[in-house]
C-alpha cells in the first residue's frame, strides 16, 4: 500500500470541476452535526439527568448502533449509487432532533444514542465512499481534504452551538438550526456528485458487469451469460479475502479503531473536561471541540499530499503527537494548557484515519469501493466503543484526569503498532496484485 496500487482501469470522462465539491459538502454537513454534538454534550447530560459514568455508557450505544449500519451501507452505496449519502445525512439531522427532543433519563438517552449511531455510521460509510470515488477519479488527496472540511464544520458548529446555548436557546432549537444547514449541504452534495457516478456506471462497462456477477455469486445464484464472469468472481474473491480476520483491510481497520478512539475521546470529552475540572461556561467549554477541530482542519488541508506520499511517517508522527497531547491535557493546571494539549492531540490524530482508508482503497476496484470502505470503517468504528465510553468508565472509577491518561496510553499503543502493521498490510496488498 506504500505507493498507489490502484486497479488499472480506463479513466472516466472528464469530470466537471464542481464534482470535487460533492465530498466537501457531505463532510462539512457531517462535521456540523458532530461539532454541535460536542458542544451540546454537557447540556444533553444535564437535560437527561445522568452522571458521567451513565453518559459514558450511553455513548457506548452510538458505536453499537453504528457498527451494523456501517457493515451494510457499503452494499447499498455500490447498488444504488452515491446519492445514498445525501439521504443518510438527512437521516442524521433527524436523529439529532430526535435525541434533543426526547432525552429525559438514561433509558431515553440510550435509545436516542442508538438512533444517532445508526444514522451516523451509515452516513460515515457513504460519505467516505463518495470521497474515495472522487479521489480515484481525480488522483488528488480528496479523502484527507474532505476530512479537513469535516473539521471546519465542527469548528463552526461548536462555536455557534455554544453561543446559542449560552444565550438560553434550547437544545432542540439549536439542533433545528443544525438540521436546516445539514439539509442544504446534503442537497449540494447530491447535485454535485452526479458526474462521479460515471466510473461505476459508464466508465468501465466490464467493471460494472463484474459487480453484478459478484452480487449473484454472493446470493448463490448462477452467473449470467454475456459477461466474462471468471474475472468478476476473481475480484469478488480477492475482496472477500481482504476482509477476513487476517486480511489487510481488517487489520488496517483495527489500527484505525485506535485512532478513532483517541480522536473521539477528545472530541466528546473536551467540553466536559473544561466544564467539570475548570468550571468553564458553555461558551468557553465550546472552545475545546472547536480548537480541536480547527487544528485538525488545518492539518488535514495542509498535509493532505503527505498522506499519499509518506503515509508511514504520518502515522508514526501522528501517534507520537497524540500521546504527548493527551498527557498534557490530562495533567493541565489551567484552561490554556488544556487547550494546548487538545491542539497537540488534534495535530496527531488529524490525518490518521483518512491516510489509512486512502491506502486501503488504492488496490480496490471502484465498483466495490463501498464494500471495502464498509470493511475498514466498520472495524475502525470499534474505536467509538473504546473512546468516549472508555473515558467515561475510567472517570467513574477514578477521575477525568486519570481517564485522559488512559487515552494517552491508547495513543502510545497506536504509535508502537502502526509501523509494523502498516508494513505488513502493504506487503500483503502488493502480493494480492
Amino acid at each position: 500500500m506504500g505507493q498507489d496500487t490502484a486497479v488499472s482501469s480506463p479513466r472516466p470522462p472528464a469530470l466537471g470541476v464542481r464534482a470535487v465539491y460533492a465530498p466537501y459538502a457531505a463532510f462539512a454537513a457531517f462535521g456540523i452535526f458532530w461539532g454541535a454534538w460536542g458542544a451540546a454534550l454537557p447540556a444533553l447530560r444535564d437535560q437527561a439527568g445522568v452522571s458521567e459514568g451513565q453518559l459514558g455508557t450511553a455513548l457506548l450505544f452510538i458505536g453499537l448502533g453504528a457498527l451494523p449500519s456501517m457493515a451494510f451501507t457499503g452494499r447499498a452505496v455500490d447498488r444504488f449509487g452515491l446519492r445514498v449519502a445525501a439521504w443518510l445525512l438527512a437521516a442524521l439531522a433527524g436523529a439529532g432532533l430526535l435525541i434533543t427532543a426526547g432525552a429525559d433519563g438514561v433509558v431515553l438517552l440510550v435509545i436516542g444514542m442508538l438512533v444517532v449511531g445508526v444514522a451516523s455510521g451509515a452516513a460515515d460509510v457513504a460519505i467516505n465512499t463518495l470521497a474515495g470515488r472522487a479521489e480515484h477519479a481525480t488522483a488528488k488527496p480528496l479523502l484527507t481534504r474532505s476530512h479537513g472540511l469535516f473539521s471546519v464544520g465542527v469548528v463552526i458548529a461548536s462555536l455557534s452551538t455554544g453561543a446559542l446555548l449560552g444565550v438560553g436557546l434550547s437544545l432542540l432549537a439549536a439542533f433545528a438550526v443544525v438540521a436546516v444547514v445539514m439539509l442544504a449541504l446534503a442537497v449540494a452534495a447530491h447535485l454535485t456528485s452526479k458526474s462521479l457516478q460515471i466510473p461505476a456506471h459508464q466508465g468501465d462497462a466490464g467493471t460494472r458487469a463484474e459487480a453484478r456477477e459478484g452480487a449473484r455469486a454472493e446470493r448463490g445464484a448462477p452467473a449470467g451469460s454475456g459477461v466474462a464472469s471468471p474475472r468478476g468472481a476473481r475480484r469478488l474473491t480477492n475482496l472477500l479475502c481482504r476482509i477476513s480476520p487476517t486480511s489487510p483491510l481488517f487489520v488496517v481497520g483495527l489500527v484505525a479503531a485506535l485512532a478513532y478512539a483517541i480522536e473521539n475521546a477528545h472530541q466528546s470529552w473536551g467540553a466536559v473536561m473544561l466544564t467539570d475540572v475548570f468550571s468553564a461556561s458553555p461558551q468557553l467549554a465550546a472552545v475545546a471541540p472547536a480548537a480541536f477541530a480547527a487544528t485538525a482542519a488545518l492539518a488535514r488541508l495542509s498535509l493532505a499530499p503527505l498522506s499519499r506520499s509518506r503515509p508511514t511517517a504520518m502515522l508514526l508522527g501522528g501517534g507520537a503527537l497524540a500521546t504527548v497531547g493527551s498527557a498534557v491535557l490530562a495533567t493541565a493546571p489551567s484552561v490554556i494548557i488544556a487547550l494546548v494539549g487538545l491542539v497537540l492531540s488534534a495535530l496527531g490524530t488529524a490525518t490518521l484515519f483518512p491516510t489509512l482508508l486512502s491506502r486501503s482503497l488504492r488496490g480496490t476496484d471502484p465498483a466495490q469501493h463501498g464494500r471495502a470502505t464498509s470493511a475498514v470503517a466498520a472495524t475502525a468504528y470499534l474505536g467509538f466503543l473504546l473512546g468516549p465510553a472508555y473515558v467515561g468508565l475510567l472517570a467513574e472509577s477514578g477521575d477525568l484526569r486519570g481517564a485522559l491518561l488512559g487515552v494517552a496510553a491508547l495513543a502510545l499503543v497506536f504509535t508502537l503498532a502502526a509501523a509494523p502493521i502498516s508494513t505488513w498490510a502493504a506487503r500483503r496488498a502488493q502480493s494480492d496484485h
